[in-house]
């Protein structure tokens, strides 16, 4: 399978932002202002002969007959210091991903472990994964992405099923989404105080491509530090939950709004309601 592409030159890394937990802290990249998502992050072509057919599936079943469930992505940088944990859900439809191991070794990670558990939606895979070169946890955003990318567009080549529930299915897929999504509607963004040296921003949006390193660029614009967070995809929707701060305290309610502001007018149209913050 093709391997996503970025877009070279586009990016202009510097110091500031930061992921982690624990006792190591892991720089994550900041990016300068004025990077248009549409240049930022080319997604693979699928391979037509392969997602064409509902019978094509990595290690498991397409159940073309069966509720297509929801699929699920979640990045999490939260639960684990030293590793990043990569949970992917599909109803029972998984396999074992050995496709899509293979992928993200292929972006230069090594998968430390990787297990499965069954709940009342589904299987779950779980992977916890490290830079190879470092063997650290995952702290470029774009990196970040490309990994989310790669297993969505994964998942469409081998359960094309999948294409009608996901944002990407419209370009990549065999089926686009079967409802379009109001973005006004399908934003929201809240921020809480979560003690003393820093604060819980959740931002729920319409998905696309290169909306984590956009979320990302955003908040670093305004000299703003993510300390650690989880970035879930499920479906057409995409949440980020991320704990910030400004100069290793809570942000106050002041710059909450600048912050609220400029996520607001970078993921859907700005209007008045958005004063009302």
């Amino acid at each position: 399978m093709a391997l996503l592409a970025m877009a070279a030159g586009v990016l202009h890394p510097s110091l500031g932002l930061k992921l982690g937990q624990g006792g190591g802290s892991h720089s994550l990249r900041r990016f300068r202002s004025g990077i248009s998502s549409s240049s930022k992050i080319r997604c693979p072509s699928l391979h037509t002969p392969i997602s064409a057919y509902p019978t094509a599936v990595e290690n498991g079943s397409s159940k073309a007959t069966d509720k297509i469930p929801t699929p699920k992505v979640t990045i999490d940088q939260d639960s684990n210091p030293d590793a990043t944990v990569v949970e992917i859900a599909f109803g029972d439809r998984l396999g074992a991903l050995l496709d899509t191991m293979n992928s993200l070794r292929n972006l230069g990670l090594h998968v430390v472990k990787a297990n499965e558990y069954s709940d009342s939606t589904g299987k779950h895979h779980r992977f916890m994964i490290t830079n190879r070169s470092t063997g650290r946890k995952i702290d470029d955003p774009e990196l970040l992405e490309t990994i989310r990318l790669t297993i969505i567009t994964n998942m469409l080549q081998y359960h094309p099923e999948s294409s009608s529930k996901l944002a990407m299915g419209a370009t990549f897929g065999v089926e686009p989404p079967e409802q379009n999504v109001d973005v006004d509607i399908a934003t929201h963004i809240d921020i809480y105080d979560d003690g003393p040296d820093k604060s819980l921003l959740v931002v729920e949006t319409a998905d696309r491509p290169g909306l984590l390193v956009d979320l990302v660029r955003i908040i670093n614009d305004i000299n703003i530090t993510v300390q650690s967070g989880e970035f879930d995809t499920e479906g057409l929707f995409a949440k980020a939950k991320f704990h910030v701060s400004y100069r290793n305290k809570a942000i106050i309610k002041s710059l909450q709004q600048v912050l609220f502001n400029s996520l607001s007018y970078f993921l859907r149209r700005p209007t008045t309601e958005d004063a009302s913050f």
